[in-house]
């Protein structure tokens, strides 16, 4: 018998709509929008479902999509499933704590809302990010290393598709030599900052802060970490890696890699898009993946709950 993994996207996935027949049909679901707005002190179900620009702001998108996710999560959860690891992108790592237990709902919502406002703050002028399409990853960390000024990986997504973030200059430089070198396409992302770079350590250290109120509980459902795309086994670890990862890469690809060497077979991505099913693709074709972002998605579960 193979195992289970739920998955949590992040930014970039945010649409208006998201989750609305979730909260409109599941009391649960609904339960967990008021909770993020009672949380944060938004009206996050406006923010998800009616038109606006701020859904696209940092600040705003962070608990929005996570109030959507966990919305999702705990109706997945009401059908009896549970995973038997879990791990999110980024701001979906969040979601990942609520599905291991080791932050209450609450606490999460609380904790992103702050998350998202740090990393707007934080934001410096001339800051970018830019995916590397078709490309070998070592070749792209030399030339990060060699190209002057502050530019880094921010996200290994998948083969063929890192994601470069720093100082404006710095990602131009690197994309003229990434070309160069033979990267197929290099696409600047319509992003309001350099994201998991080091220009963001002020961020996680504001975020830190925030953390020290926070319990943490035991890890219930074991999890992976961005920062190190290993499990977190002792939970005295999770703030200062919640506090790295603002600044740090995102290991997606080797996350994923872990779990299909574990014995993860099925991947269930919860939250809007299919952004992380598109990786997986690329990844392993060898695993199942499961996509839930409607209430009518919550019946392609049925088989594993079998």
């Amino acid at each position: 018998m193979g195992k289970t993994a739920f998955m949590f996207p992040g930014q970039g996935a945010q649409y208006v709509g998201m989750g609305k027949d979730f909260y409109e049909q599941i009391p649960v679901s609904r339960e967990m929008f008021e909770l993020a707005g009672k949380a944060s002190g938004l009206d996050v179900a406006a923010l998800c479902f009616e038109e606006n620009e701020q859904i696209n702001i940092t600040e705003y998108t962070q608990i929005a999509m996570l109030a959507t996710e966990v919305a999702m999560l705990r109706a997945i959860e009401e059908k009896g499933l549970k995973p038997d690891v879990t791990a999110g992108l980024s701001l979906g790592e969040y979601g990942a704590l609520a599905a291991s237990g080791v932050m209450n709902a609450e606490d999460v919502f609380r904790v992103v809302r702050k998350r998202g406002i740090y990393m707007q703050e934080a934001v410096p002028n001339g800051g970018a990010m830019v995916a590397v399409l078709g490309l070998d990853t070592a070749a792209i960390e030399k030339i990060c290393e060699e190209t002057e000024g502050c530019v880094s990986i921010a996200n290994y997504n998948c083969p063929g598709q890192i994601v470069i973030t720093g100082e404006e200059a710095a990602a131009q430089a690197a994309v003229e030599k990434l070309t160069a070198a033979g990267a197929k396409r290099c696409v600047p992302l319509k992003v309001s900052g350099p994201f998991h770079s080091p220009m963001l350590a002020g961020a996680g250290e504001k975020l830190a802060k925030e953390l020290e109120h926070v319990t943490i509980e035991e890890i219930k459902i074991p999890y992976i970490a961005n920062v190190t795309a290993d499990y977190v086994t002792d939970r005295a670890e999770v703030k200062s890696l919640l506090e790295k990862q603002v600044s740090s890469s995102v290991k997606w690809q080797q996350t994923i890699e872990r779990m299909i060497a574990d014995g993860v077979d099925t991947f269930v991505e919860i939250g809007p898009g299919k952004t992380l099913s598109g990786f997986m693709r690329k990844i392993s074709r060898d695993v199942k993946v499961i996509n839930v972002e409607k209430v009518e998605d919550l019946e392609k579960l049925n088989d594993l709950m079998a």
